[in-house]
């Protein structure tokens, strides 16, 4: 069984102590996200877990408690978020030097095979158009040259609580809504692919509808994991996620509605008001992250 935590909110940099507090108890209980009232509970022993994925835009705050994941004997890698977006798409997240800098130093210690880019999403309108991804693609991928050998990224989808908030930012910040599989996204995404193959990275798209014009790939690699540790494991698809996405299947561990980040496109949660809120209801020794 491969542990996904989280898609659904940034375990890393927000609730890693309960993490840990969880590993040590050797389960915790999720709710589904879809039927709240639905509980269950997921093994988080070492002989039940293949791996870990944790997902971040910034695991600064869990990187002084690795060692106890580490001491445990679970096997796991990073999906990190890396963009560079103004203020108004991310409000809350560290500048983009400070995490290259977080970046390159999980890259040491763990391995680059082990911490994954993702640069997503990617969203084109008047204050982030073509040019301006091309230029900030390059200056990070120029960064992280050495520190990962692949990157992941998509291009935004318009869900509804996506495009509640972004209509907000109008008139300030324009969302060109028709980017998706146009021919200038399969230009940005060939240069993307060309850009990173010069610091020995590879690009792949991640459940993208439209042909980008690059090869389709999963952010939970069940090819990768078994490669990287040598171990027999179920690659199937999880048939839980999006049409297009390839995912391998995983067992999420986290809550919607939860992240701090506020990220304004984000697509797991409603508001950052609402994240704050549920972010009181967070119990470090508790079976839930949300209590």
């Amino acid at each position: 069984m491969i542990i996904s935590a989280s898609r659904r909110t940034d375990i890393p940099a927000f609730y890693f102590p309960w993490f840990i507090n969880r590993l040590k108890a050797g389960a915790c209980m999720v709710r589904n996200p879809f039927n709240p009232k639905q509980e269950y509970e997921v093994s988080l022993k070492t002989e039940d877990v293949d791996a870990i994925v944790l997902w971040s835009k910034n695991p600064a705050p869990c990187m002084h408690m690795l060692d106890e994941v580490e001491k445990r004997g679970f096997r796991y890698l990073f999906l990190f978020t890396l963009n560079d977006y103004p203020a108004s798409l991310e409000p809350h997240v560290p500048p983009v030097s400070a995490r290259v800098r977080v970046f390159r130093d999980l890259a040491d210690r763990i391995g680059s095979e082990r911490v994954i880019w993702r640069y997503d999403p990617v969203i084109i309108s008047n204050l982030t158009g073509y040019d301006y991804h091309e230029k900030a693609f390059a200056e990070i991928a120029r960064k992280l040259e050495g520190s990962t050998s692949r990157v992941i990224t998509s291009v935004v989808d318009f869900y509804r609580k996506t495009e509640r908030r972004l209509k907000k930012l109008e008139p300030g910040l324009l969302c060109d809504r028709n980017a998706s599989g146009s021919g200038r996204m399969k230009d940005l995404m060939k240069s993307f692919s060309s850009i990173a193959a010069d610091a020995g990275i590879q690009l792949q798209t991640c459940a993208e509808e439209e042909d980008c014009g690059v090869k389709a790939g999963a952010c939970i690699d069940g090819e990768l994991i078994r490669d990287l540790w040598g171990i027999d494991i179920d690659t199937s698809r999880d048939r839980g996620q999006r049409a297009h996405c390839l995912c391998t299947r995983s067992k999420d561990i986290g809550a919607v509605d939860t992240c701090l980040h506020g990220c304004t496109y984000c697509y797991s949660t409603r508001s950052h008001e609402a994240a704050i809120t549920n972010g009181r209801r967070h119990d470090p020794s508790g079976p839930f992250l949300l209590t």
